[in-house]
């Protein structure tokens, strides 16, 4: 079956089924439902000819079993607004500016993504530098002198010559050596 819909609204397609309707030989275009109260979900289908679904369709009265009171306020303009809605999401950009802090719109916008601005600036470093930042415990604003110094620290701390003999830190003191090497011919310094 297909569900490719053409001139009137609801009509499928290439059905090949006939009317649901005893006695009619029609073929069954219109999907109709079993169960017009208490909808909950997609529910059962029939399929009827178009002078069956008319009929079917004028039978629907939405507001069957409804008091005055509450057909009024179904059709009052506000109805359903009264519901809680959910707040919009912020998508990661920071809170909205006071607009009076700008004299252009466009400013306010853009001072909204701040945060998303930065994040997106391209690093000087590239991914195994930053790898090796954090072996040393150094951050983007490193510069040589300071991985230099971080670079000695960490040898004085872990060398077994300086440490004791302990030699349970070669492994971490063979990669702040590695790290310093990586950084100490980095073009992020020149």
């Amino acid at each position: 079956m297909a569900s490719k819909q053409g001139k009137l609204h609801g009509r499928v397609e290439g059905a090949r089924a006939r009317c649901a309707i005893p006695g009619c030989t029609a073929p069954g275009e219109f999907k109709a439902p079993l169960q017009a109260a208490n909808f909950d979900g997609p529910g059962n289908w029939r399929f009827l000819c178009l002078d069956h679904v008319r009929e079917h369709n004028s039978r629907y009265n939405f507001f069957e079993g409804m008091t005055t009171e509450e057909i009024t306020e179904a059709q009052h303009p506000l109805a359903g607004w009264e519901r809680p809605s959910r707040k919009f999401a912020a998508n990661g950009a920071d809170p909205p500016p006071r607009w009076s802090d700008f004299a252009d719109p466009l400013d306010a916008i853009s001072g909204r993504f701040g945060s998303i601005r930065e994040r997106a600036k391209p690093s000087r470093f590239n991914k195994p530098e930053h790898r090796a930042l954090s072996v040393l415990g150094l951050g983007e604003d490193a510069d040589r002198h300071s991985v230099r110094q971080r670079y000695s620290t960490l040898v004085r701390r872990y060398h077994p010559d300086k440490n004791g003999g302990d030699r349970s830190h070669e492994v971490r003191l063979r990669e702040v050596i590695e790290a310093y090497q990586l950084l100490r011919n980095s073009t992020a310094f020149g």
